[in-house]
C-alpha cells in the first residue's frame, strides 16, 4: 500500500536561500546547535514563531527525566489508593519507602553530573 499524500500546506515545496555574513551564520549554527535543532529548522521555527526548545537535553537527562516521571506517577497511584483505602497501611509504606530509596539514588547520580 502506497503512503497516503500530504496535503498542499503541509508540503515544502519552496526553497528559499539566503546569504549572512560569517558572523550571522556563527550566530545562527551557534543558537541551533545549543538547542539540538538542524539550521533549516532553527531558522523555520524562528521566522514562524513557533516556540523553541529552551536548551538541548542530553540523553542521560532526559532518561532521568522519564524515570523521575515514572515515580511521581507511582506516587499519585499510590496516593489516590491510599485515599480509597484500597491498600493496607503496612504494604503502603513499604511501597513508599521503596520510592524513597529510589529518589535518592536518582538525586545522588544527579549530583555526580
Amino acid at each position: 500500500m502506497a503512503r497516503p499524500k500530504k496535503n498542499i500546506e503541509s508540503l515544502k515545496a519552496i526553497r528559499v536561500n539566503l546569504r549572512m555574513t560569517v558572523n550571522e551564520y556563527l550566530i545562527v549554527s551557534g543558537s541551533a546547535a545549543t538547542l539540538g535543532l538542524s539550521i533549516p529548522d532553527y531558522i523555520r521555527k524562528k521566522v514562524s514563531g513557533r516556540s523553541l526548545p529552551r536548551k538541548k537535553i542530553s540523553p542521560e537527562n532526559r532518561q532521568l527525566f522519564v524515570e523521575l516521571s515514572r515515580i511521581g506517577n507511582n506516587i499519585n497511584q499510590l496516593t489516590r489508593n491510599s485515599h480509597l483505602r484500597m491498600h493496607a497501611p503496612k504494604s503502603l509504606f513499604y511501597q513508599l519507602e521503596e520510592l524513597r530509596t529510589i529518589l535518592h539514588e536518582l538525586k545522588s547520580e544527579i549530583k555526580k553530573r
